[in-house]
């Protein structure tokens, strides 16, 4: 039986890769195109598409925030935007109550 694998994202080549679980003490992975450090999202990712620049750009919003993409006991990750104007509503909550961005973000209804 093999090793089980997650998702690590490269955003400036919209690239995403499956590879081992990162040990402690593992210093990073590196893209194997252009050299920039990765990004581990989970397991749970699913890649948009290279062309698709819209849902890149809502990816890199939520990876800025420190949202990832991890199982939860229910299977899935949760509640995460798709489109660029369902995440400037959520940021724009963030804003009006004072609730951290990331926790804004995986928000399933705004009040």
């Amino acid at each position: 039986m093999g090793h089980a694998k997650t998702s690590f994202v490269c955003l400036p080549c919209r690239a995403s890769y499956k590879q081992p679980y990162p040990l402690p003490g593992d210093k990073g992975r590196t893209c194997p195109r252009c050299g920039e450090s990765l990004i581990h999202v989970g397991s749970a990712f699913a890649a948009p598409r290279r062309r698709d620049t819209a849902a890149w750009r809502v990816l890199s919003l939520l990876l800025n925030a420190d949202v990832r993409f991890h199982k939860s006991c229910c299977g899935g990750p949760g509640y995460r935007p798709r489109t660029l104007s369902a995440a400037r509503a959520r940021m724009a909550h963030a804003r009006a109550t004072g609730e951290p961005f990331a926790k804004a973000l995986v928000r399933r209804e705004l009040p």
